[in-house]
Formats: C-alpha cells, sequence, structure tokens
C-alpha cells in the first residue's frame, strides 16, 4: 500500500511529525484533498457506514406527520412525545421530518413565485 497524504500509515507518521504530503500544484476547481468515501464503497472497503440507514416511513406514519404538519408547521415538545409514542419512532426522527419538511415546504413556496 502507498503511503501518500492522507493514508492510515502517513497519519499516524505526520502526528509524530514525520512525513508531510508532497507538494502539487492546484488545477482549478481541485481543493487538493483527498475524496471522500460514500456510504457504499466505506462498506465495499470493509469499512463501517456512517450514521444510521434512512428510515422509510409508512403510509399510516407519514398521513399522521402530514396531518400534524397541516396543523402546526413548528412542533412542540409534548406534541412531538404523543406523535412519537404513537408512531413508534424516536424524537429525534419525528424533529428532523418536521425539519426537513419545513424545507420541503419553504422550497415548494419558492418555486411557486
Amino acid at each position: 500500500m502507498e503511503k501518500g497524504p492522507f493514508s492510515v500509515e502517513w497519519l499516524a507518521q505526520s502526528s509524530r511529525g514525520g512525513a508531510r504530503p508532497a507538494e502539487r500544484p492546484l488545477s482549478c476547481g481541485d481543493s487538493g484533498a483527498a475524496p471522500v468515501p460514500g456510504p457504499q464503497q466505506r462498506e465495499a472497503e470493509g469499512g463501517p457506514a456512517a450514521g444510521r440507514p434512512r428510515t422509510k416511513f409508512s403510509a399510516a406514519q407519514l398521513q399522521e406527520l402530514e396531518r400534524s404538519f397541516r396543523e402546526q408547521r413548528y412542533i412542540g415538545a409534548s406534541e412531538k412525545r404523543r406523535l412519537a409514542a404513537a408512531l413508534s419512532l424516536s424524537q429525534s426522527q419525528i424533529k428532523t421530518w418536521f425539519q426537513n419538511r419545513r424545507m420541503k415546504f419553504k422550497r415548494e413556496t419558492q418555486d411557486a413565485r
């Protein structure tokens, strides 16, 4: 395995004051940083996937979340707890769904202008 910039070996040496990355000229649009592998690539390389997998909401869950969003775009703590218990989701999932739904609403209303 090559001990180029940003490899595990290079990082171990650089933290002890060893090797430095080779200087190379940057081209237009090139930040010089090594590309960050995506989740599928990390799994294929044997590494763990970052974060949790995407939550697939059921039709019933979406219907209840949308109904609640139509009533009020910002969810309070008690309503968040109630929805989480009723829909078998975490409060964090409810909070994130509302954040994402508000952004979708904002995009839709801006596109209508």
